[in-house]
């Protein structure tokens, strides 16, 4: 840069350098904006965001579009859904009434609905197979066709199967009391399985005086809001508060139950049997197998001919083809014209009713394709692993042969014929060794519940030893008293209705359950047999935590007949999209009928005795057996001890069954303790062998009594498919501090002989007090033993050994349940507390 002096010379200006001084730029705490970003950039775009898709950005009303988009999808969504329940389009909304109270009568209602001034067109009487109090109605006003069933609630598994698939539900209440106590055991169970929608109905309000209607209205909303907060009450008792209900019925938010909307679903509206002929290899008649042919609308999702088909409380089965007949309550509505002669009463909206369409083949089942009917996996017995022997083993074959025994044999006999007589010492101990490893679980279990029994025994023995003499006058004064004195009729009667059997094993129940409850998992050691002998299969452990423990070690026979995932959740959700994406089969709404084969004949038994039937497809693998697993907590109105591996009836989905689960805690490690009784302040996981359910899916806990009544004992939701879930039996072997010094203490009571110390001194020992040992050596032959603790042991402390072995469920799996007797609430029930365990 050249500069002009004052004299007009050129003078040099001043460069600054390469270390001239560069200050930052002052921060007024403003950050760059997007716009001045974009103009800075004028339009320039870094190319590697071009080619990163991950990377790219939208902008901000790009967002906004697509959220706007997606909301605008998925409310039309809905809305189509909500059409089309009840529509041309969709099934017919299946509308169940219940009475929940014995003084309220479910078929006053229903006369209610089907009558002129209601505004319905009553079209298809006697819709459903086998219930005679159901019947399809048109709203030609809303453009809507429903079907309503009055479902008695005496059949609880009727009951809850209906439920299970009804689209909407009618509550019928007593006006004064709501509903008694049998009506408040069916809500308990219907809201543990899934609640649809539902609506809230009494009668006789009008027949009040004016002046109380409004008190009975409101105190009947003040005993319905336990249950039903913001559930409208609907006063039925015109013709004109039957038109309000079938309004509010067509217009109500659906309630999405996940365990229906992702199967295809069928109630059964009109079902026939035709017997399998000789030739066909299966035998007819009636106790023979046959092809039912079951009529319904589609629900749920499409439903496919390949899939199988489950009849709720009779089995799975295949489908061969499945057709589609005219549809008995359409839509198509014109004028009405009068009544076919023979029908009064009775309009008939259908153009064109009398000409019946033939019946269309939709589809046939492919043998290639078709799902198959195998529960179990083929179990090989040969299928083991085999080795070549090693040098070790080679070498003790010889000296085995080399040792021969001295044996008595029939003269002329070789040498490899002797090797094969066995002496019957031999053969009794072998036979024994084989049932006994068949059953050790089975035997464990036997043995622990023997020795509590004794104990209690002994106990009871030892309280009333001491005051025999005391007692024999008393006894004398009261046998002379009893036989003096006639007992009145109303203790005969009351007497009568007891069983003594039940009332002794559920004494020892409750008494069983306090003993766990006060000593957890504490057991005696036998004085009759070693305690490594009986305590074989126990190992202890380090840390309950953090030690190791390997899934797949000695694992059970049955675990042979079943079927596991290589990752359960992967597959579950590939399947329920796959589910959700289906668009082949029968479509949602379609009348059609299913021709299932090789059904036996008790399923038509069952349908003439007034049962509904319902069926579901099946999604892939939910006929294979495996260990399911489920996530239940005990249910109030229930307080009897249920103890592990009691046979129990399950409802799980649209399944039931009986089973013999065991009971686990709920935890997140990777070993889980078993609770020998299910527990009521905590949630609990039941183990058993049961088919695969995908979840989600309700859970039912039933207890069948000895007089065939089913009380609900706990409900829940289906966790997972887990086989390899470790589930830890604990004993704790217990010992008591005979000398102390300080942190060494001689113990005694835990073992009474020396080889069974020497056998357990690996493993540590605790105390209640929190001490923490371990075994120094054995002190005699009669089980004292030396133990070194952490701290100072106290003398009111107890030592205790920690043991563990893994357990299993029975298979004792039966998919065919008794129907139940109608409930009966105890009169009576025994508190835990009450009983005396000294």
């Amino acid at each position: 840069m050249v500069k002009m002096a004052a004299n007009g010379e050129k003078q040099q200006g001043h460069r600054p350098g390469i270390f001239k001084q560069k200050n930052k730029g002052h921060k007024h705490g403003k950050h760059r904006t997007k716009g001045e970003i974009e103009r800075e950039n004028k339009g320039r775009v870094s190319v590697t965001a071009l080619t990163k898709k991950q990377r790219k950005e939208h902008k901000k009303m790009d967002r906004r579009h697509k959220a706007n988009q997606l909301r605008r999808n998925k409310k039309d969504m809905v809305l189509t859904e909500k059409r089309r329940l009840g529509s041309r389009d969709g099934p017919p909304h299946l509308v169940v009434v219940l009475s929940l109270h014995a003084a309220v009568d479910a078929a006053v209602v229903t006369k209610l609905l089907r009558g002129e001034g209601a505004g319905g067109v009553v079209h298809q009487e006697r819709c459903i197979s086998g219930i005679s109090d159901s019947f399809g109605m048109i709203l030609p006003r809303f453009k809507q066709r429903f079907h309503f069933l009055s479902q008695s609630t005496a059949d609880m598994h009727s009951l809850l199967d209906v439920a299970k698939i009804a689209d909407s539900l009618v509550f019928v209440l007593d006006s004064t009391e709501g509903w008694d106590s049998y009506g408040d055991h069916c809500l308990s169970c219907l809201f543990a399985q899934g609640l649809p929608s539902h609506a809230l109905v009494c009668q006789g309000v009008s027949d009040l005086p004016v002046k109380k209607r409004v008190e009975s209205r409101r105190a009947l909303s003040k005993i319905t809001e336990i249950r039903f907060p913001d559930t409208r009450l609907f006063p039925l008792d015109s013709e004109q508060d039957a038109t309000l209900l079938l309004r509010h019925l067509g217009t109500q938010r659906q309630r999405k139950l996940g365990f229906r909307s992702r199967r295809s679903h069928l109630l059964a509206q009109h079902v026939t049997f035709t017997p399998n002929s000789p030739a066909d290899g299966t035998g007819g008649g009636p106790t023979g197998l046959g092809t039912l042919c079951v009529s319904g609308y589609v629900r749920g999702r499409p439903l496919r001919v390949d899939r199988l088909v489950h009849i709720s409380g009779h089995g799975d089965f295949q489908l061969s083809q499945v057709d589609a007949p005219s549809d008995p309550l359409p839509l198509h509505l014109t004028a009405a014209r009068p009544a076919k002669p023979g029908k009064e009463g009775e309009v008939d909206m259908l153009d064109g009713v009398e000409d019946e369409a033939p019946v269309r083949v939709l589809m046939k089942a492919d043998p290639s394709r078709r799902e198959s009917l195998q529960m179990e996996a083929e179990v090989d017995p040969m299928d083991g692993e085999q080795t070549w022997p090693t040098e070790t083993e080679l070498l003790e074959a010889e000296e085995v042969r080399k040792n021969k025994r001295v044996m008595r044999v029939p003269k002329g006999t070789s040498d490899y014929q002797a090797a094969w007589i066995v002496d019957e010492d031999e053969e009794e101990n072998g036979e024994l060794d084989e049932e006994s490893s068949e059953d050790d679980d089975d035997n464990d279990d036997m043995l622990d519940e023997a020795m509590d029994g004794d104990d209690e025994e002994n106990n009871s023995q030892d309280a009333g030893s001491g005051s025999e003499d005391e007692q024999d006058e008393e006894d004398e004064e009261e046998e002379e008293e009893v036989c003096s004195t006639e007992r009145t009729g109303a203790d005969q009667r009351y007497d009568e209705h007891i069983d003594e059997a039940a009332e002794v094993e559920g004494l020892k129940r409750y008494r069983e359950a306090r003993a766990n409850e006060m000593f957890p998992d504490e057991v005696d050691t036998p004085l009759d047999v070693a305690a490594r002998i009986r305590f074989q299969r126990y190992r202890g452990l380090k840390s309950f935590r953090s030690s190791p423990w390997d899934r797949m070690e000695n694992l059970p026979l049955n675990y042979s007949r079943i079927f596991q995932f290589q990752s359960f959740e992967r597959t579950r959700h590939r399947i329920l999209a796959e589910a959700a994406a289906e668009e082949e089969g029968a479509m949602v709404g379609w009348y059609v009928t299913l021709h299932i084969i090789d059904v036996p004949s008790s399923v038509m038994e069952s349908i003439q005795s007034g049962r509904p039937l319902m069926l579901v497809s099946l999604l892939p693998h939910e006929q294979k057996m495996s260990v399911m697993h489920l996530l239940v907590r005990r249910h109030p109105s229930n307080t009897e001890p249920i103890k592990s591996k009691e046979e129990l009836v399950f409802h799980c989905g649209f399944r039931r069954f009986r089973a013999s689960p065991i009971f686990s805690q709920h935890t997140s490690a990777d070993k889980h303790k078993m609770e020998r009784f299910l527990r009521q302040d905590s949630p609990t996981v039941v183990s058993v062998y049961a088919p695969i359910v995908f979840p989600p899916a309700g859970i039912l806990l039933f207890k069948q009594r000895n007089d065939g009544i089913q009380d609900l004992v706990a409900t829940g939701s289906l966790l997972s498919c887990d086989p390899q879930r470790v589930v830890l039996k604990r004993i704790v072997l217990s010992g008591h501090p005979f000398k102390i010094n300080r942190r060494s203490a001689v113990s005694r009571y835990m073992f009474f002989n020396r080889d069974d110390i020497m056998w357990f001194k690996p493993v540590e020992l605790r105390t209640k007090w929190g001490r923490r040992g371990h075994i120094k050596e054995a002190l005699g032959t009669h089980g004292h033993m030396k133990c070194v603790f952490d701290n100072q042991l106290r003398s009111q402390d107890t030592i205790m050994m920690n043991l563990y072995k893994r357990v299993y469920p029975r298979w004792t799996y039966d998919p065919y349940v008794p129907l139940p007797l109608p409930w009966v609430k105890s009169e009576f029930t025994v508190e835990m507390d009450d009983l005396d365990m000294e």
